[in-house]
């Protein structure tokens, strides 16, 4: 194992847009903070998974980022203690513009 101790934080953004994609971004997650806790994760939802996500309460909802876009689209309302970006698209790309690494769920 190497010493990351020296080392910047991880930053990590996983995206998921569906169902499935969720369960796997939420289980990464949490496998990722339990091999790294001090590793800054979130979880950017956009289409169908914004739905399942407010469907299925879950322990990683701190870590979710819901696509305004989506929200209105589908006409859902989500909880004030969830957040959420304008679009998920350029939330992706501006978290890739400062250093964060992406992984598709």
């Amino acid at each position: 194992m190497t010493d990351t101790s020296d080392q910047e934080p991880l930053c990590l953004l996983i995206h998921a847009a569906d169902e499935a994609s969720l369960a796997r971004a939420r289980n990464n997650a949490r496998n990722l903070l339990t091999a790294e806790p001090s590793a800054a994760v979130e979880i950017v939802l956009n289409g169908p998974a914004v739905a399942a996500a407010l469907a299925t309460p879950d322990d990683t909802d701190r870590l979710l980022r819901l696509c305004a876009n989506t929200l209105a689209n589908q006409d859902l309302e989500a909880p004030a203690e969830i957040a959420r970006v304008k679009a998920a698209v350029l939330y992706i790309a501006q978290r890739q513009r400062d250093g964060w690494a992406y992984m598709r769920a």
